[in-house]
């Protein structure tokens, strides 16, 4: 029945149109329906076979197929095998409007001859040639560096059951678990018990047992595995280990960031869980920028989404409170917050990226501009000084649970890339912060020192939502090596602050314009605190409360992505 089908047109070639594949077989619950089924390089079209004219044709691109397998079926009597392909296309919504990425599954029985055997290996030719069609047809974005991971890709899934409104684990079992077997992806489950859980882990780990880590919970849990990987002594190595979301928090802040990369139609809820399931299956990745963050007690964090002081801070933190109502919560503690407005005073300086020289170590140039402002207290040898903040530290988010492991083992298989040239110190072997002073130290005069001191609000951010539904930096890509700077100073009426962050939902705050609203693209920035209250977060959790400076370092780690 199965007849090879090859196309020499150049043209169609090169359009992805040449066959590799043609065959006919029957539907997987009624054999007297036939379908001829033909693969080329970008697509798997199928057709009923029928005497009726206009038979109906359905084409699926292989940009959207997550894997195939073949399998014999269930009755021993039965001669024939089947193999299923998994598709995930954008399809318009039930019951809204848009579109959105849908399962459709499609089934086929080959029976060509009366020898079982012979049967499961042509449906294993069929399975294997379409996920290797689909691997080379992942939908790629320009002017990104992929790199791929080769498959079987093991990966460890880090999951905080208390992350959102606890529902993380369950996420994972309705609509993960399935696609990670439809794409033949081994996987180990690692339930988080305590907070710094994942952190300890990853610091300790051996990671040649795994070719990613992918965390499904908030943005918490991935600020965690990020700084225990910066931990290791091996850094420069384990921060190369590819690094997957799935959203199973209240923000998801990364996740909706990465679901915007790929280009796809604004999702929500499980419909973005669905998008990174789909993204982590297909194993592209790329590159991710890192933010180094130095704190007065002289401890040093790594962030990869925000760093927060004022409204911001207060209201991530603030609304903790509201956790079970999920993502509403954020606008719940914003409502909260506008009816007691805070001004917030501190001294806030940064480096713009049209200057951004590289400095050695404690050593300062002096052509500053005679137009850009300086503030002494700033720029001044002695150190700030501040109060420190007396409220209980509420970052913790975790609760208890019993650890479960899943195991399925593989081969081990790496991403061939070349890796970056990071520059390391020779004594703590972490990167070197080379635009950044210390923080006793003032600020080189090339830097910007913001004349203002009355705040409402100072949010440095490096991706492109600050949650699912706050579309902060539109034209902002994970590895862009920005710092995107947003503050607002102090003056702003309740109902205009409102009104910006309505505006954020479709990233149109930056059209308003709003004269206490600033925007800078930045490559390093310090922070100093005067007023006592409040709170300053990065990536959402609460650090200590001071003097705090940091730097970008372009593309040194690696995610998943589309």
């Amino acid at each position: 029945m199965e007849k090879d089908a090859c196309d020499p047109d150049p043209s169609r070639q090169r359009n992805g149109l040449v066959g590799l594949l043609y065959g006919e077989f029957t539907d997987m619950l009624n054999d007297r329906v036939r379908y001829s089924v033909s693969l080329t390089e970008s697509a798997l079209t199928i057709q009923r076979i029928s005497s009726s004219p206009g038979r109906t044709k359905v084409v699926f691109n292989l940009t959207d197929c997550v894997g195939c397998r073949a399998y014999r079926g269930p009755d021993s009597a039965d001669v024939g095998a089947y193999f299923t392909a998994y598709f995930y296309p954008f399809k318009r919504r039930w019951m809204s409007a848009g579109v959105t990425r849908q399962r459709v599954e499609q089934c086929f029985r080959v029976a060509l001859v009366q020898d079982p055997l012979a049967n499961l290996q042509e449906a294993e030719r069929w399975a294997h040639a379409i996920r290797d069609a689909s691997a080379r047809q992942a939908s790629r974005r320009d002017s990104v560096a992929y790199m791929e991971v080769r498959r079987p890709c093991r990966i460890m899934i880090l999951v905080n059951p208390q992350s959102g409104r606890g529902q993380a684990l369950q996420l994972f079992t309705g609509h993960i678990q399935g696609m990670l077997t439809e794409a033949s992806v081994p996987y180990t489950l690692v339930i988080t018990e305590h907070q710094n859980h994942a952190r300890e882990l990853v610091r300790k780990a051996d990671l040649s047992q795994w070719d990613a880590l992918v965390i499904l919970s908030g943005d918490g849990l991935l600020f965690e595995v990020i700084n225990g990987l910066m931990d290791r002594e091996d850094w420069q190595e384990a921060i190369q280990i590819p690094l997957g979301i799935l959203p199973g928090g209240s923000g998801n802040a990364l996740a909706a960031s990465v679901h915007h990369y790929s280009q796809s139609p604004p999702a929500w809820n499980e419909e973005l869980l669905l998008s990174c399931g789909f993204m982590l299956c297909k194993g592209l990745v790329g590159p991710l920028d890192l933010v180094s963050v130095h704190l007065a007690s002289k401890q040093r964090l790594f962030s990869f989404l925000s760093l927060a002081w004022g409204f911001v801070a207060d209201v991530d933190i603030e609304s903790e409170k509201y956790r079970h109502v999920g993502a509403i919560r954020f606008l719940m503690g914003t409502l909260v917050r506008l009816a007691s407005l805070r001004v917030y005073q501190g001294r806030l300086a940064y480096l713009p990226v049209k200057e951004a020289p590289k400095l050695s170590k404690g050593s300062f140039t002096t052509n500053h501009p005679p137009s850009t402002p300086q503030h002494p207290s700033l720029c001044s040898s002695l150190p700030c000084q501040f109060i420190p903040n007396t409220s209980p530290n509420p970052s913790s988010r975790h609760g208890t649970n019993s650890n479960h492991n899943t195991r399925t083992n593989s081969s081990n298989n790496a991403i061939t890339t070349k890796r970056p040239q990071i520059e390391s110190d020779t004594k703590t072997r972490a990167p070197v912060d080379s635009l950044l002073p210390d923080l006793e130290q003032p600020v080189p005069d090339t830097w910007t020192v913001v004349k203002e001191e009355d705040f409402v609000l100072v949010l440095a951010i490096y991706q492109s939502h600050l949650a699912e539904d706050l579309w902060t930096v539109p034209g902002a890509m994970a590895d862009d090596g920005l710092i995107h700077l947003f503050y607002v100073t102090a003056g702003i009426s309740r109902p205009a602050l409102l009104r910006l962050f309505l505006a954020m939902e479709k990233g149109g705050h930056l059209a308003c314009g709003c004269p206490h609203l600033v925007y800078e693209k930045v490559k390093a920035l310090r922070l100093e605190p005067i007023t006592p209250q409040g709170m300053i977060t990065v990536d959402g959790e609460v650090v200590e409360y001071g003097p705090v400076q940091a730097q970008i370092h372009p593309g040194i780690a690696r995610l998943m992505r589309g």
